[in-house]
């Protein structure tokens, strides 16, 4: 079995105008201070880095490694990137936000851009070495995620199949570079669990490069079984978010909540320990299933202040990383193999 890598860090959360948050020197000089080997790097943060520089220039990549202070960069996250590449009107203008503002109000130039996007992260990612982008799908149908009014036959099949070829030239192109999608499944995305990653990875053609970034706290919110999950789609699971979530429901709210704010909210994103995540089962089961890249903290907690919160994460993720075994426990019980002796055992002549 393959080995688990971290602790590492997604800087997204953390990022800010005032030192040591401010870029990607300072940042990751302070992240390492606290036991951090590897960073996730907001690829749509121009503090951090310039995309377009990255996908064209090899000694630009090469700079940014210099910059991170020893730390390995995990992957470059495309999160708000593949948002914009769908959206239903009904978002247009709160999704404005993510784009330059020339292309506010005009969604499909918007679209257009974040495919390009899309198109320098992944050959950013090829001149890093790395061959994973952790990324969300956008959505077409998550206005319509309640069946009422009856939804129209068909609908969801054509959004699916308008989200596929929007997607495709993408995908095409990771996959002439080397580079996975990693789609967060995630509330608000028309991919947010494993029934609808199924229709988009058979709207695409079972694309190669249809992959999951696993995040087990937006499964803990839809009350669904985030360690079978686990079983069922491990081979595709190429990126892990280490973030926890808990859901206490109560007579007046559930899953949906009834509009309230993130502290007041039946489901809630904890920091690491704090919530509902079994995190024994979650390592132990990405162990077996032979997943082998980096376990990345994505912090976001309602409570607990982002500081002490990173400051936690790394103990907390090296302690759950599992040193695989180099031999099998009851290897001392065991015999040599000998087929003659297994027939006389089994009675067979």
């Amino acid at each position: 079995m393959p080995q688990i890598k971290g602790p590492a860090i997604f800087l997204a959360q953390f990022m800010g105008d005032q030192e040591p948050y401010n870029n990607l020197p300072n940042i990751t000089d302070w992240v390492a201070s606290l036991g951090y080997l590897g960073v996730q790097l907001p690829a749509f943060d121009g503090r951090v880095m310039d995309v377009k520089k990255a996908a064209e220039s090899k000694s630009y990549c090469d700079d940014l490694k210099g910059q991170t202070n020893g730390l390995v960069i995990t992957e470059l996250a495309s999160h708000l990137f593949g948002q914009l590449v769908a959206s239903h009107p009904a978002y247009d203008e709160v999704f404005d936000v993510f784009a330059p503002k020339e292309l506010h109000g005009d969604p499909k130039a918007r679209s257009k851009w974040a495919t390009q996007q899309m198109k320098y992260v992944i050959k950013a990612s090829r001149n890093l070495g790395l061959t994973v982008t952790p990324s969300f799908s956008g959505a077409l149908l998550w206005p319509y995620l309640y069946p009422w009014p009856q939804r129209p036959d068909g609908l969801v099949d054509e959004a699916f199949n308008e989200l596929a070829k929007r997607w495709k030239p993408i995908l095409d192109f990771a996959d002439q570079n080397g580079v996975d999608i990693a789609y967060e499944l995630h509330p608000g995305e028309d991919l947010f669990d494993g029934a609808t990653f199924e229709r988009f990875l058979e709207a695409t053609g079972n694309h190669p490069r249809v992959t999951i970034n696993y995040d087990p706290s937006h499964f803990i919110l839809q009350c669904l079984d985030y360690i079978g999950f686990i079983d069922v789609y491990g081979s595709r699971i190429k990126a892990f978010h280490v973030k926890d979530a808990e859901f206490r429901p109560s007579a007046k709210q559930g899953v949906y909540s009834g509009y309230m704010g993130w502290k007041d909210r039946a489901g809630r994103f904890r920091s690491l320990g704090d919530g509902d995540v079994d995190f024994g089962q979650v390592f132990t089961r990405l162990t077996a299933a032979g997943y082998s890249s980096w376990a990345v903290l994505e912090w976001e907690c309602c409570y607990k202040d982002s500081v002490q919160g990173a400051s936690e994460g790394a103990p907390f993720i090296e302690a759950h990383l599992i040193d695989v075994p180099a031999k099998a426990f009851d290897d001392f019980a065991g015999a040599a193999t000998d087929a003659k002796r297994n027939r006389r055992i089994l009675g067979l002549k």
